[in-house]
């Protein structure tokens, strides 16, 4: 089965700590802390994305970026990158799944993005302004 955004609206409906909002071709999904995640079917992935802070946010980028790069690995299922919104740059951390992956799959990878969000933010808080 591919998923369709109808689908995953009632998959994670089912799950009482999230809060679903459709945005064009895209759901917006937010958590009982207040953090908020991306969720779009692009071909045959399954898109899972949420802002961490703007570029203009970071102290000194370079010596963040080393860190992410020699720290990303321990993250499982998510990864750290950087995408322009707006004309302004912000890390994003982000995992991709198949559109045809099971149920149980589909949690996983958007709990664990939640997840390693918080974690991202205690890790890198020191890079911050």
């Amino acid at each position: 089965m591919n998923w369709d955004l109808d689908q995953l609206v009632t998959l994670i409906d089912k799950q009482t700590d999230y809060v679903i909002t459709r945005e064009d071709d895209c759901l917006l999904l937010a958590n009982a802390d207040g953090l908020d995640a991306w969720i779009a079917i692009s071909g045959e992935q399954i898109l899972v994305e949420s802002l961490l802070f703007a570029e203009s946010e970071v102290a000194d980028v370079s010596a963040l970026n080393a860190a992410v790069l020699r720290s990303h690995m321990i993250f499982p299922l998510t990864t750290v990158g950087i995408s322009s919104i707006n004309g302004e740059d912000y890390y994003t951390a982000f995992g991709s799944l198949s559109a045809q992956s099971k149920e149980s799959s589909v949690l996983i990878e958007i709990e664990t993005l939640f997840q390693n969000v918080e974690a991202f933010l205690d890790a890198y808080q020191e890079y911050l302004k």
